[in-house]
C-alpha cells in the first residue's frame, strides 16, 4: 500500500511538473517560427488562404509562419503530418473540408482521425462551388437541368478536377440530392476540365469559382448556380442551389487551422486570438473575397463541432457515390 502510495504522489508531481511547465511555455509561446503546412500544392484557394493567413497572424504573434506546402493522396499526406508532429505549437495546418470530411473515407491509408488528432484552433472560411454549363446547353436554370437530366436519365455528363475531389464529390451530391442521374467525367485538375467546357466537349461541370467567374463574365460559360447557402459577392447575380427548390443544399468547402492533439489550450487560445484578428483585418477579407472565400471565424469549439458534422455529412456522400481514390 505504502508502495502504490508513493507511486501516485510521484505520478501526481509528475503531471503537475508536465502541467507548469506546459503552462510556462505557452506564456513565453512563440520563441521561434511556427510552420503551417498547407497540404497542397503551390497555387490554387489552399495556398491563397493559407498564405493570407500565415502573413497577417505573423505580425502580432512577433514570429514568422512558414509555410509548407506538402501535397499528396488528395492532401492527407500532409494533414498525416500534422497529427503526427509534436503537440507544442509550432506546426500547425491547414484543415480543409477536402482532407478533413472528404480525405478520411475515401483514402483508405489516409492515417488520421479528424475528430482525435487534432485540435482545432479555428475556421477561415467557405468557399463554394460554381455549377456551370456551356452556353449551347438548353437549360438556363438549375430546376430546368434537373428536368433535363430527367428526360435523358443517364446522358448528362458533368466534369470534375478528378476522382475523389470537391468538385466530383460535389457532383455525386447533387445528383443525389435532385434525385438524377449524372455521369461523371474525371479530368486531372480543373484547367483541363474548363477547356474541355468551353470547347463543348461536356456540357457541364462544377468548378472553383475563382476559375469560372471570369468565362462567366466573358460569356464563354454561363453559371447557373453556386454551391452555397449564400450568394457569393464574386457572383452575385448567380443564384444559389437551394433557390431551385433543394433547400438546405450546401457543398462549401470550408478552412480552418488545426494543431496536433494535445497541444496546449493556452496556445491554442493564443493562435485563435490571432485568428480572429487576421479575419477582421480589410486586408485578409480583402484577399478571401477575391478567391471567393467569405470569412467565417469562431472559437475552437465551434470548429470541432463544424469537423464532426461535416465529417458525417461527406463520409456519408463519399460511401453513396461509390467514388475511389486515385
Amino acid at each position: 500500500m505504502a508502495t502504490w502510495k508513493g507511486w501516485l504522489c510521484a505520478a501526481v508531481a509528475v503531471c503537475a511538473w508536465h502541467g507548469s511547465t506546459g503552462l510556462a511555455r505557452a506564456q513565453t509561446y512563440p520563441e521561434r517560427p511556427v510552420t503551417l503546412i498547407i497540404p497542397f500544392a503551390l497555387g490554387g484557394s489552399t495556398s491563397i488562404v493559407g498564405r493570407a493567413i500565415a502573413d497577417k497572424m505573423s505580425e502580432p504573434l512577433g514570429e514568422k509562419i512558414i509555410v509548407d506546402n506538402r501535397a499528396g493522396a488528395g492532401g492527407t499526406v500532409g494533414t498525416r503530418a500534422v497529427a503526427k508532429s509534436t503537440p507544442d505549437g509550432y506546426t500547425i495546418g491547414l484543415g480543409y473540408t477536402g482532407t478533413l470530411a472528404i480525405g478520411p473515407t475515401l483514402y483508405s491509408k489516409a492515417g488520421y482521425d479528424p475528430r482525435k488528432d487534432f485540435a482545432p484552433i479555428g475556421m477561415i472560411g467557405n468557399s463554394p462551388n460554381s455549377l456551370v454549363v456551356h452556353p449551347s446547353f438548353p437549360a438556363k436554370t438549375v430546376a430546368e437541368l434537373i428536368a433535363y437530366a430527367k428526360a435523358n436519365p443517364g446522358k448528362l455528363n458533368f466534369g470534375s478536377a478528378g476522382a475523389g475531389t470537391a468538385s466530383h464529390i460535389t457532383g455525386e451530391y447533387f445528383g443525389h440530392a435532385a434525385g438524377i442521374t449524372l455521369v461523371h467525367v474525371p479530368y486531372k485538375g480543373t484547367g483541363p476540365a474548363l477547356v474541355d467546357l468551353i470547347g463543348g466537349h461536356i456540357p457541364m461541370a462544377f468548378a472553383p469559382i475563382p476559375a469560372t467567374h471570369a468565362n462567366i463574365a466573358g460569356g464563354q460559360l454561363r453559371g447557373l448556380a453556386v454551391t452555397s447557402l449564400t450568394r457569393t459577392s464574386l457572383l452575385p447575380d448567380v443564384p444559389i442551389i437551394a433557390e431551385s427548390g433543394l433547400q438546405g443544399f450546401d457543398a462549401s468547402l470550408y478552412y480552418g487551422l488545426i494543431a496536433p492533439a494535445g497541444t496546449p489550450r493556452p496556445i491554442i487560445d493564443r493562435l485563435n486570438k490571432e485568428l480572429r484578428a487576421a479575419l477582421a483585418s480589410d486586408e485578409v477579407r480583402k484577399r478571401l473575397q477575391q478567391d471567393g472565400t467569405e470569412p467565417t471565424p469562431g472559437t475552437p469549439e465551434d470548429y470541432a463541432v463544424f469537423i464532426d458534422q461535416d465529417e458525417t455529412k461527406w463520409s456519408r456522400i463519399v460511401k453513396t457515390s461509390g467514388a475511389k481514390e486515385e
